[in-house]
């Protein structure tokens, strides 16, 4: 699993953008494992980019562990494209300009704690469902997926 996770050409291959969902405990690494992964896209070719969705309070007070060796200050890592958003509001706006925002196509688009990004009182109540957390996360999947299909 591993092996397939890091191994950047595989993803320059597939025809559709794939999703690919990381679970695991609070502080258990999720966070620095895509960062490691973002850095490993960009790292693939010299035009390759990556684009980083997370909440900026979550980022600052607790950033994600850097692999040793790899430099901040570096070219490399200047092309992950760190971008800010607070709710699930935020990622739709963010991909209903997606084609608008990447003159180049990044090679991987990650968003950092996905479902922190989601009330579920305000879910529930917006879709008058007790899973209305769900199906909010799934239309806001379904649109980035839509989005990133249609960019490439």
């Amino acid at each position: 699993m591993v092996e397939r996770f890091f191994s950047i050409p595989q993803i320059e291959q597939q025809q559709q953008p794939q999703i690919l969902l990381l679970s695991g405990p609070p502080s258990s690494g999720k966070s620095s494992l895509l960062f490691q992964f973002a850095y490993n896209s960009a790292f693939s070719t010299t035009s390759s980019s990556a684009v980083f969705l997370c909440n900026r309070r979550k980022l600052d007070t607790c950033p994600p562990f850097l692999s040793q060796g790899i430099d901040p200050s570096s070219e490399v890592f200047q092309r992950i494209q760190i971008k800010y958003v607070d709710d699930d509001e935020g990622i739709k706006n963010y991909f209903a300009a997606f084609h608008l925002q990447h003159p180049t196509f990044p090679l991987s688009v990650i968003i950092d704690d996905f479902a922190d990004f989601f009330d579920e009182r305000n879910c529930q109540d917006k879709y008058t469902n007790p899973r209305g957390r769900d199906l909010a996360m799934i239309r806001v999947l379904a649109l980035c997926q839509n989005a990133i299909s249609r960019a490439k």
